[in-house]
Formats: structure tokens, C-alpha cells, sequence
């Protein structure tokens, strides 16, 4: 049981970071072709810039994980 939620947790914060990777480089486009969909480009670049601080967050998070089932093994 307990395996399989830390198997679990694992498996949701690297689809977490994939998905903000595809997100971070869709923004990362729209920002440098000036693509604004309707906000301002100041608006882009902040939520550019949210997305990376939450991959960032994420990245942290596999981390813990990953060194506790390291020490766990």
C-alpha cells in the first residue's frame, strides 16, 4: 500500500513536469512571436514566467520524493 502510493506520488509529479514542459515551451513561443491571444504581452510574460516558477516547485517536489525512496530502499 504504502509502495504504491509513493509510486503513485512519483508518477503524478513527472506527468506534472512534463505537461509544464510542453506548457513552458508553448509560452516560451508565444512570447517571442509576440502571440498574445487577446491579453497583453506584459500579461504573457507573467504567466510565462508562473509556469516556470511552478516547474520549478514541481522539480523540487520529484526531488524529495525521489531521495525518500532512496533512503527507504
Amino acid at each position: 500500500m504504502v509502495g504504491d502510493i509513493k509510486s503513485r506520488a512519483h508518477n503524478k509529479a513527472f506527468a506534472k513536469l512534463t505537461m509544464l514542459n510542453f506548457e513552458i515551451n508553448d509560452l516560451r513561443a508565444d512570447v517571442i512571436a509576440k502571440n498574445t491571444q487577446g491579453i497583453t504581452l506584459d500579461e504573457l510574460i507573467m504567466i510565462f514566467e508562473g509556469a516556470k516558477l511552478e516547474h520549478e516547485v514541481w522539480n523540487y517536489i520529484m526531488e524529495l520524493i525521489e531521495k525518500n525512496n532512496k533512503y527507504e530502499k
